[in-house]
């Protein structure tokens, strides 16, 4: 396992800032032992905590065309049929995995192929779970088509807490499957689109392992 980038300034200042919260009490309190190791304590299990946040697990990525792999590590909170207005204008099975901010925030995409689409939305920060944060939250959306012609939409979405949203690809991209194509800081959700006749292998409340679980499966074309 391996500290993502998106975490590198972030822990090197709490560690700054950290110890220069510490340093006092050591300098102008040596008396008061019990306090140096409450504020020690305290400052390892905050920093652990962000430090878990920004882990890059290693993970074993199943390959196969028709595949639909999860983009994050969370809980599927939706599988509904619903209206995808923004670029289907149809109807689409969506898939919402909600992300704690214990999760892994790494995004992985979920199949192969060109990059059809993107495009960043500004807006809210309603909680992640809230019915209207895929369409009025900030978010960014995608859309990948693989080899067989059936196109994905997938949008980060981001919650309450995060708010800083970052993406590594573009329109007219190549990307592979479960590579990481952004991250998501501190809870948040992704939804994904797909055609109604795809065959769905999760279940409401399931656990999902980002660019490991096998959440679907595309329909030939």
């Amino acid at each position: 396992m391996t500290i993502h980038k998106e975490g590198h300034s972030l822990l090197i200042g709490l560690l700054v800032v950290l110890a220069a919260l510490n340093a006092p009490l050591y300098y102008y309190m040596p008396e008061f032992d019990i306090w140096h190791g409450v504020a020690l304590t305290v400052s390892v299990i905050l920093f652990l905590l962000i430090l878990q946040f920004f882990r890059n697990p290693r993970r074993t990525i199943p390959q196969g065309d028709n595949l639909v792999i999860a983009p994050a590590d969370g809980k599927v909170v939706v599988i509904e049929e619903t209206e995808e207005s923004e670029y289907f204008n149809d109807k689409r099975i969506q898939i919402s995995i909600f992300m704690s901010p214990l999760n892994v925030h790494l995004s992985k995409n979920p199949i192969s192929g060109i990059v059809k689409y993107f495009k960043y939305h500004p807006g809210k920060f309603l909680v992640a779970w809230h019915p209207k944060s895929s369409t009025d939250n900030e978010r960014t959306t995608f859309v990948t088509e693989n080899k067989s012609g059936v196109q994905v939409l997938y949008r980060q979405i981001a919650g309450a807490l995060a708010r800083r949203i970052r993406w590594y690809v573009k329109e007219g991209d190549s990307v592979n499957q479960g590579e990481e194509f952004g991250f998501i800081k501190f809870g948040s959700r992704i939804d994904i689109y797909l055609p109604l006749d795809t065959k769905i292998n999760v279940n409401i409340e399931q656990k999902t392992r980002g660019g490991e679980t096998i959440i679907a499966e595309l329909p030939s074309r």
